[in-house]
């Protein structure tokens, strides 16, 4: 027969007051860990006005199912490529093959280390890229997010040009992607002749009178099909014939 098991009041108490300080850590945890998702709200704008739409995605996007994205108007997709000097997505090659197949336009995008040497960073971006037929600007995506802090800004700044300059001796067209930090910090110094993605949550209306880019992201929460859970969503800056002209330069 079961031990019938009573407790005394304090006890009782005691047992509610840990139970609800766990729930307590528990929910500051979530809140840390998706703090961006509870306070991001998305641009208001016309989405007719921008008619090319595109994503961004990497391997922590999982297995995507491209056809249902391109059924879905999307036109173009920037997939990671690398990270510092050694890192290669491995989910790369695969993402870029079916998401060509699938009739999207296609771009790689390489994570800039502040704290490695920009040549290196760019030779790991051109062996990735080695043997595949990309169709839009290799991108150097620099931010301090996930950077590590105390870096030497002349040295930060030196490596970024090197990592620039020596993917276009290699033949390439360089777009920078960053966000509105970045834009002052490294993109306007360096390269403001160089196009620009910029990741910014102001309604693209807004911003095309201050900044001139050529894609915008604008949401990091974005729900496509084919794509489990988030994903972050651009829109081309221009018509449906800038963005060819624009393409075709490629």
């Amino acid at each position: 027969m079961a031990r019938k098991v009573s407790y005394s009041k304090p006890d009782y108490i005691k047992w509610i007051l840990t139970a609800g300080v766990a729930i307590a850590i528990a929910a500051l945890v979530v809140l840390f860990v998706k703090r961006e998702h509870f306070f991001h709200t998305e641009p208001k704008f016309n989405l007719a006005d921008y008619p090319v739409r595109g994503i961004d995605v990497s391997n922590h996007n999982g297995t995507i199912k491209w056809e249902q994205v391109a059924e879905d108007d999307y036109q173009f997709a920037y997939i990671k490529a690398s990270e510092g000097k050694t890192h290669r997505d491995p989910a790369f090659a695969r993402n870029v093959k079916s998401a060509q197949r699938a009739g999207l336009l296609v771009g790689a995008y390489h994570f800039f280390r502040k704290n490695r040497e920009g040549t290196d960073q760019a030779q790991n971006l051109l062996g990735a890229v080695d043997g595949l037929k990309l169709d839009l600007p290799l991108v150097v995506d620099i931010e301090d997010w996930e950077n590590p802090k105390w870096q030497d800004d002349k040295q930060v700044q030196q490596r970024f040009r090197d990592m620039v300059k020596t993917l276009q001796k290699a033949g390439y067209r360089v777009m920078i992607y960053t966000n509105g930090d970045g834009y002052n910090q490294y993109y306007k110094p360096n390269f403001p002749n160089l196009d620009l993605w910029l990741c910014s949550f102001r309604s693209p209306d807004m911003l095309k009178v201050t900044h001139q880019h050529r894609i915008q992201q604008y949401s990091h929460w974005g729900e496509v099909p084919g794509v489990d859970g988030d994903v972050d969503l651009n829109v081309f800056m221009g018509s449906q014939g800038e963005w060819d002209a624009w393409v075709g330069i490629n």
